[in-house]
């Protein structure tokens, strides 16, 4: 996971919609320009970060698989 990262979420383990809604609530605390490392395990959480992020205008810094796990850092408008 990133460490620069201002926050990290580990949602490993949970199935969708889980990881969407904890990521959406640990944006909420962030202030804007803030980053979110989140770590998951649901192979849908590819597709549903990259939807969840256009539609609330957030950006995907960036995405990565390695070996079952899913790692994305996201960006708070």
């Amino acid at each position: 996971m990133n460490t620069n990262a201002t926050q990290s979420l580990d949602t490993r383990g949970m199935n969708c919609p889980l990881p969407i809604l904890r990521t959406k609530k640990a944006l909420s605390i962030l202030g804007a320009g803030e980053t979110l490392a989140v770590t998951a395990t649901d192979p849908g959480s590819l597709k549903d970060m990259q939807a969840f992020c256009k539609q609330t205008g957030n950006e995907l810094i960036s995405s990565s698989a390695n070996q079952g796990e899913f790692e994305f850092l996201i960006r708070k408008a």
